[in-house]
């Protein structure tokens, strides 16, 4: 795990990833920066990408979208089509609702989890 009290991890990153390790710091989740994921792209080929963040106690990617220019589209293409879920935060045109936007995913995504645990429970029964 990482910190922002690791300073050659943070020396690495944008300023909006650094914005994002901020919050994610003040908020309390832990945290991976860059951690490797092996994905098939659209041809078939063997790649292996490395969103910006890995959240640890969720199981779940962000990438911090930083400028207009980067196909984020076909990004998330490939993260979909190899099962990776990742959340997209598009800090350049986002500038206010980024944080809420990351809130409420991860509470969609805690609220699912929990539902679907609820379910394997009752029926164990």
């Amino acid at each position: 795990m990482y910190s922002i009290k690791n300073k050659a991890i943070y020396d690495q990153m944008s300023k909006p990833e650094k914005e994002v390790a901020r919050f994610l710091k003040n908020i309390g989740i832990q945290w991976s920066y860059e951690h490797p994921v092996f994905v098939w792209d659209e041809n078939k080929r063997p790649r292996v990408w490395a969103p910006d963040f890995y959240l640890i106690p969720f199981g779940i990617y962000v990438e911090v979208c930083g400028s207009e220019s980067f196909n984020y589209d076909y990004r998330r293409k490939i993260f979909d089509n190899n099962g990776y879920r990742v959340i997209f935060l598009h800090l350049y045109k986002e500038s206010h609702k980024w944080k809420n936007h990351l809130m409420s995913y991860l509470e969609l995504i805690s609220n699912y989890r929990n539902r679907k645990l609820s379910e394997i429970l009752s029926n164990e029964n």
